[in-house]
């Protein structure tokens, strides 16, 4: 459970990209770990989960292409 309270109206805001990142990064990457042990692991585990959100993480909506791959091959058309 995401402990975040949100308006309706926040997600058409323009910090919707990074408060949408911030709950999938919650649920996906911390919830069902065991506490981070200090501020230097829990930055090595956010760094990872970002270069997979980035680069590796497929999705239907993007053809089945990572976020970039999508992003490289709309460009060149």
């Amino acid at each position: 459970m995401v402990n975040t309270i949100l308006k309706e109206a926040d997600l058409f805001c323009p910090n919707s990209v990074r408060i949408n990142f911030t709950i999938y990064h919650k649920t996906e990457c911390l919830a069902g770990f065991p506490p981070c042990k200090g501020l230097a692991e829990l930055k090595a585990v956010s760094l990872e989960y970002v270069n997979w959100f980035n680069y590796r993480r497929i999705s239907s909506k993007t053809k089945g292409m990572s976020p970039c791959e999508y992003r490289e091959h709309t460009l060149a058309a």
